[in-house]
């Protein structure tokens, strides 16, 4: 309680302290960034797409915490939208429209809608959000991943650091999932924000899936797409190494069906308690130090380096942005307590 709290306090100070004080709210103005206004209703859209919040809890204290974030990840997202088009680097209309195709194409036109209708999104909106969406990838690329070099010393170097790592003290299989659970969960983030929420939705989306797969369709970006799993869906369905006893403690019979599949095969569809989940085995490890010479371990290692690179990066690239932009939230100076000047 006492680190949700103070996460609590957080969002509140940081919001507060980026946009002064007492300062009166322009009519129907969430926020300015660089005299550019997020109004209200801007708010209320974007917070709608994530959350169903009942009409009597829209004032209630977690209703506007959760309105404090989505707001400042609006603002976030404006002062990098405002770098991509001081750049050159906006979306274009061929961009967007195939990013659009991408998105639709699993679906029939009914189908798509109800999608649509879920979120309570049009298609004008779906297609203002990928522009969006698509200009701050390309920035990120050009201001960011352009610029991360992984060099052969640093991958020697962290296998040196961390070599007891890749001592395996028994065989492990690497493997990935794809889980398709049958509750409502606002946690899901898929790449398609595709989600069942009875137990014939997810039989019939399984059902799918397995279609895909079985047409060739790529393992990991399915698993992006539609697996219901936060942890792994980001990754591809990616759930790293796991060893066989670990397996043997989940369930005898898993163990069993895990370890009679080969690199690169797919199990059945297991029901389970959450729902319906595939797996993938990826690799097996037997016991024993791995080389640094060996390509899984070179591959490892330069996305380990990789990925906090980029986070790192990022990370610092949002706050020297945010030092040079010019914000007021002025929701955050409605709810902040306001103190008397001297």
């Amino acid at each position: 309680m006492y680190h949700r709290r103070t996460a609590i306090l957080s969002v509140l100070v940081c919001a507060w302290i980026q946009t002064g004080c007492n300062k009166s709210a322009p009519a129907n103005v969430a926020a300015t960034i660089n005299g550019r206004s997020i109004t209200n209703a801007d708010l209320e859209k974007q917070f709608g797409y994530q959350f169903q919040t009942p009409a009597d809890r829209a004032k209630d204290d977690q209703t506007l915490i959760q309105k404090m974030e989505v707001l400042r990840s609006m603002i976030d997202n404006e002062i990098m939208l405002q770098r991509a088009e001081k750049l050159g680097l906006m979306a274009v209309d061929t961009e967007v429209d195939a990013k659009f195709t991408e998105l639709k194409s699993p679906y029939t036109q009914e189908e798509f809608q109800k999608q649509l209708d879920a979120k309570k999104m049009t298609v004008d909106d779906l297609k203002t959000q990928l522009r969006r969406d698509l200009s701050i990838q390309k920035l990120f690329n050009k201001e960011i991943s352009s610029h991360i070099n992984i060099s052969d010393k640093d991958v020697a170097d962290f296998y040196n650091a961390n070599r007891s790592s890749f001592n395996l003290a028994e065989p492990q299989i690497h493997m990935a999932q794809i889980l398709v659970t049958p509750f409502p969960d606002p946690s899901v983030r898929n790449l398609k924000g595709d989600k069942a929420t009875s137990p014939e939705q997810a039989k019939k989306k399984m059902q799918m899936i397995e279609e895909r797969l079985r047409k060739g369709e790529d393992f990991a970006m399915i698993a992006q797409n539609y697996s219901e799993d936060p942890n792994s869906s980001p990754n591809g369905g990616d759930l790293g190494f796991i060893s066989a006893s670990a397996l043997d403690k989940a369930n005898v019979d898993l163990r069993k069906m895990v370890m009679s599949l080969n690199p690169g095969q797919t199990s059945p569809v297991i029901p389970t308690p959450e729902g319906y989940r595939l797996l993938k085995v990826i690799s097996k490890e037997a016991a024993g130090q791995r080389d640094l010479q060996d390509p899984r371990v070179q591959q490892t290692i330069r996305e380990t380096l990789l990925n906090r690179k980029d986070q790192l990066l990022k990370a610092a690239y949002y706050e020297v942005a945010r030092n040079e932009a010019k914000v007021t939230n002025y929701l955050a100076v409605s709810l902040a307590p306001q103190t008397e000047k001297k």
